[in-house]
């Protein structure tokens, strides 16, 4: 579709042509499936991260008069919401402890499960089979870098809060050289693919550009509808929110992914592989999808 209605325009701006590529093999290696796969890994990786975020905030909240309050005006939550993030950060200063303990072991097995989406994401763009058990290795190996990354970026932001303001767009400039590097480490260690770490860079940049879009969003949209469907459906309205968040950033991935696959066969070109299908009667597949779907080209007797 998009081809048809630009594709005299693609011819002469090859940005455009990428653009459309990219958007018809997004849709060929089926990414809504695998941005969803993302979105619910990274969903269920919250559940654990918030009893790490709980043991925090009790801590804080213990030396603190009214962190709730402050939470509360903030976020501009009220009705039902508001109780119960009130409610939550008093029962955070009880059980800080405890949470800390059960949230490090759970927040270290779902980051695994998180990885494995990735992992499963990336390598279907690059139609490859992961390492197996090695896999998760693989996954410590870059949960232990992402952390690092993730430590230095906070430290980074701490230390440029200290510029002065028209010294703003180094501020800038550096968190996106950061969440470049982080999306050039896992586009280069997640998925079972080698192509060295120059040509990663293109998706790297769309990945850091859509990713601060999606902070900005974050910053500015979800208090917002986090506020408004709070009003409307309780605290259910939160989940909401996030999963919509979520659904964006597991989008990103892929699309970041794709990119990179396809500038990479602009440049390199593609190999045709035979691909082994059930036999069933009726029609000859000729032809297979990048998904690996037979496309029935003729109708033969069984």
């Amino acid at each position: 579709m998009l081809r048809r209605v630009f594709g005299p325009l693609a011819r002469r701006w090859s940005w455009l042509e990428t653009a459309i590529r990219v958007q018809e093999r997004f849709a060929e290696v089926h990414g809504s499936s695998l941005a969803t796969a993302v979105t619910l890994s990274a969903f269920l990786s919250l559940f654990p991260l918030l009893l790490v975020v709980i043991a925090v905030v009790g801590f804080f909240s213990s030396h603190s008069s009214d962190l709730a309050g402050s939470a509360i005006s903030n976020l501009g939550l009220t009705g039902e919401a508001a109780t119960a993030l009130r409610s939550a950060i008093t029962q955070a200063e009880k059980s800080r402890r405890a949470a800390s303990v059960i949230g490090v072991a759970g927040l270290l097995w779902s980051g695994l499960g998180l990885v494995a989406a990735l992992q499963f994401a990336m390598d279907a763009v690059w139609q490859t089979a992961g390492r197996g058990i090695k896999d998760k290795l693989v996954g410590l190996a870059w949960l232990a870098g992402a952390g690092l990354i993730f430590v230095a970026s906070i430290a980074v932001t701490a230390a440029l809060n200290f510029l002065p303001g028209f010294l703003a767009p180094i501020a800038f400039v550096t968190t996106f050289a950061i969440d470049t590097l982080l999306w050039m480490w896992s586009m280069r260690v997640l998925p079972n693919q080698n192509i060295g770490w120059r040509a990663l860079l293109p998706g790297a940049l769309v990945g850091a550009v859509g990713l601060e879009v999606l902070k900005a969003a974050g910053s500015l949209w979800v208090p917002r509808i986090v506020a408004s469907s709070s009003a409307l459906y309780g605290a259910i309205g939160v989940v909401f929110a996030i999963l919509a968040w979520l659904l964006f950033f597991g989008r990103l991935v892929v699309y970041a992914a794709v990119v990179n696959v396809v500038r990479w066969e602009a440049r390199y070109g593609t190999v045709t592989a035979e691909i082994e299908l059930p036999r069933v009667p009726g029609e000859v597949p000729l032809k297979t999808t990048r998904a690996g779907e037979a496309v029935p080209r003729q109708a033969a007797a069984f």
